[in-house]
């Protein structure tokens, strides 16, 4: 007989190593150890659980699996999306070379609305009666801020298009948010870390507007076609032009999200 516990967060009395009710862990002497300390550090700092490892390389191997997984109520094998997203949003902005959703000044400056927010921007230097350089630097610390917060934004943003395209395959809209998660996890690994690790390493001269954005057009379209025969179990051209329309309106959504971030950022400062 396997001696009982009593579970340390719901009081419930069970055997074995972990509650059958919350699923809380039976402490062992040994977890009080240095070596266990030192293991759980290492995994804290390089991410190297297993579940994350093979949920980032679902991700890019079987675009839509993990959102399918997810939704669909087998939730114990993976890592979930909006976890992995957490955990990929935390070492991008702690890696922001490349500009994909935290916009600094000169990137807003950049984008359909930057003539329009040139002359906000001047109104408010004159205000704060502070020069442009000073300026930068203090919207630059701000919406690094607030970029990791709202990049949820961009999520919902995105999402909303696939209501209507993929309107007929019965999913839920938290279905459509969950994809569009997996999707923003995607272009976080792909088109923002690895990016960035290529252009630290000597090759960001070679990354101009428009070899990101046939990158970014390119990858997008790699995990659209994919995943929309997992997730939504679409076949046929129909992909393609749904595909292909959704590149459209995640250029309106990213546009949209740093609008709104533009905004906030300026509001506060």
């Amino acid at each position: 007989m396997e001696p009982t516990h009593i579970c340390k967060s719901c009081g419930n009395q069970f055997a074995g190593n972990y509650c059958n009710l919350c699923g809380e862990k039976v402490l062992r002497p040994r977890d009080h150890s240095f070596k266990q300390f030192l293991s759980t550090f290492l995994v804290a700092i390089t991410f190297a659980d297993s579940s994350v490892l093979k949920s980032l390389w679902i991700v890019v191997s079987k675009p839509g699996f993990l959102a399918t997984e997810f939704v669909e109520g087998r939730r114990v094998r993976y890592l979930k999306p909006l976890s992995l997203f957490l955990v990929l949003n935390l070492v991008y902005f702690f890696f922001p070379v490349i500009q994909l959703f935290n916009a600094s000044l000169n990137t807003q400056l950049l984008t359909p609305l930057g003539h329009w927010y040139g002359k906000l921007i001047a109104l408010k230097i004159l205000r704060m009666n502070i020069d442009l350089s000073a300026f930068s630097l203090l919207y630059n610390v701000k919406t690094t801020g607030f970029a990791k917060l709202m990049v949820m934004v961009f999520v919902f943003f995105a999402s909303l298009p696939l209501n209507f395209l993929y309107k007929k395959n019965r999913r839920h809209f938290t279905d459509h948010i969950d994809y569009t998660i997996e999707l923003a996890c995607f272009n976080i690994l792909i088109n923002a870390l690895f990016l960035s690790l290529l252009a630290t390493l000597g090759l960001g001269h070679y990354f101009n507007e428009y070899v990101l954005t046939g990158i970014f057009i390119t990858t997008n379209l790699y995990f659209l076609i994919r995943s929309a025969k997992v997730f939504y179990h679409d076949n046929g051209l129909q992909i393609v032009f749904k595909s292909l329309a959704m590149i459209v309106f995640l250029k309106i959504a990213l546009e949209a999200y740093r609008a709104v971030l533009f905004f906030v950022t300026l509001w506060t400062m």
